[in-house]
């Protein structure tokens, strides 16, 4: 274990004294509401992160790279369940964006240097040791202290929460050469926010105190993931 920014290129030149078989590079800024406070940081992590640890592939002759983007590339118009080839040059916010500037990158070193490459676009990600403003841990926190739960809009956008032991298991299976792949993994099965909040209430066995706010135009109204790219090649 070595604690290191990957933005930092020198860092990551320390490395090369060691030997790896792949790199999964999972160390991303992630969360679309912080994105719109500070883009900047998205760019150093998502995108010079990245670039930095495929250089570190090239030159260390690395075979294979995993990436773990996200279903907020798709933005707010794709078709449900949302397959891989759905349109996905149109973000909502910088946290998108920078994960399609790093999804490009990782093609470049592809095809240039032959590196094998799978992307894979996470679906909403929940489990232990969540980050505290994920929804899953505020609304527990917030109905458990009977805190007022802030709700966007009428609650009936919907997501398909993924666990994050799935979301592991996808990831170690990608470790196969591929080529060069972009798999959805989870979400295939969807819940409304306002279903979600009343299993929490069930639960806790105390009821929510709802604030209710406007929309937020950088969320997604709706993910979906199409999996049968994931069943067939894993």
């Amino acid at each position: 274990f070595q604690h290191l920014d990957i933005s930092d290129r020198a860092a990551i030149e320390t490395l090369k004294a060691n030997r790896f078989d792949a790199v999964i590079n999972l160390a991303a800024r992630a969360g679309v509401r912080q994105s719109l406070e500070d883009p900047w940081v998205y760019v150093d992590t998502n995108v010079t992160g990245t670039l930095n640890l495929l250089e570190m592939c090239r030159s260390q002759g690395i075979s294979k790279f995993i990436l773990a983007s996200t279903s907020s590339i798709y933005g707010k118009d794709a078709p449900l369940p949302t397959p891989e080839d759905a349109d996905s040059n149109q973000p909502l916010q910088a946290y998108a964006a920078s994960k399609k500037g790093a999804e490009a990158l990782c093609h470049v070193y592809h095809y240039l240097y032959g590196l094998d490459v799978t992307i894979f676009r996470f679906f909403t990600v929940y489990g232990p040791a969540p980050r505290p403003d994920m929804v899953m841990f505020r609304f527990a926190q917030w109905i458990s202290e009977g805190r007022p739960v802030k709700l966007n809009g009428d609650g009936e956008q919907t997501r398909g929460f993924t666990y994050l032991d799935d979301i592991a298991r996808g990831v170690i299976l990608g470790l196969k050469p591929l080529g060069y792949e972009i798999i959805n993994l989870g979400g295939h099965e969807t819940i409304s926010i306002n279903q979600l909040l009343h299993l929490f209430e069930t639960y806790i066995g105390r009821q929510a105190i709802i604030e209710r706010q406007p929309i937020h135009p950088a969320d997604m109204l709706a993910n979906w993931a199409d999996t049968q790219k994931a069943g067939r090649l894993l």
